[in-house]
């Protein structure tokens, strides 16, 4: 399925408003095991202040606030973000602690903040080549010195792919100023933690 950016958005707007949990990432095994991975290759007990692009509904949202101090979750979808939304309240999040908005990325990406964590999670394969390159490039850049930037896809092909998982992976590989700190690669999905360079780890 080859769409464009907004045929794309009102794809997942249509996929959320019929089913706050699309992809079973709630109860199926293969999502719950890979969220426990990757929380796991975290390399630090806590963040001061994170950032989730490509939320869905929130599942993985609902994790890392346990983790962080600040937490900015965001979605393309407005069904996802209020799906993510009730999600981090019944895990207990305070309001304001956690902020759950809608974006539309790159072009909404948070270009002021600077993050210590960004988890890039099934998200970034589904950008065409040009919005891929903008949207590691702000990655980078907004993650400070010392901070994580996570990446974990789908190994696997299907039908709205925009850019393979390996592709993705490799461009994040050469943002300038980043160490791959770890990589996790198994039979269904790629999973890399890279720091920057500087500050305190």
């Amino acid at each position: 399925m080859n769409l464009d950016q907004p045929s794309r958005q009102r794809h997942f707007e249509a996929l959320y408003a019929a089913d706050d949990d699309p992809w079973h990432v709630r109860d199926k095994w293969y999502e719950r095991r890979k969220r426990a991975i990757l929380l796991a290759s975290l390399g630090k007990s806590r963040y001061r202040n994170a950032f989730e692009p490509g939320c869905g509904n929130g599942e993985m949202s609902a994790a890392l606030a346990q983790r962080c101090d600040q937490l900015l979750a965001c979605d393309g979808s407005a069904s996802a973000v209020a799906a993510a939304r009730r999600r981090v309240a019944q895990a207990g999040a305070e309001r304001g602690r956690v902020r759950v908005e809608r974006r539309s990325l790159p072009a909404d990406w948070p270009r002021a903040a600077a993050f210590d964590l960004v988890v890039v999670s099934e998200l970034a394969y589904y950008f065409e080549p040009a919005a891929l390159v903008s949207l590691l490039s702000l990655a980078g850049a907004s993650v400070e010195a010392g901070g994580e930037l996570v990446l974990c896809h789908y190994l696997h092909d299907f039908d709205d792919r925009a850019a393979s998982t390996e592709l993705v992976h490799a461009a994040a590989g050469r943002l300038p100023g980043f160490v791959r700190t770890l990589r996790h690669a198994d039979e269904d999905f790629l999973l890399e933690v890279f720091r920057k360079q500087g500050g305190n780890t």
